[in-house]
């Protein structure tokens, strides 16, 4: 693996609106929109999420 791609692996914190829901992992308009499978993650209960493929944080912010 080069290092651009480890790089884009790292567990990442992204903030989230309402708008964006139902959210998924990754979301579609990031540029490592097909580095694994699309998760849909229930954020609305307790306003945040993980993904179980990259371990990006998601935080529900409104």
């Amino acid at each position: 693996m080069n290092a651009e791609a480890a790089q884009q692996i790292q567990p990442r914190e992204i903030k989230v609106s309402r708008e964006q829901l139902p959210l998924s992992c990754p979301l579609p308009e990031e540029d490592v929109w097909n580095l694994h499978p699309r998760v849909y993650l229930p954020i609305t209960k307790n306003g945040e999420a993980v993904c179980p493929y990259c371990s990006t944080r998601y935080i529900l912010v409104d």
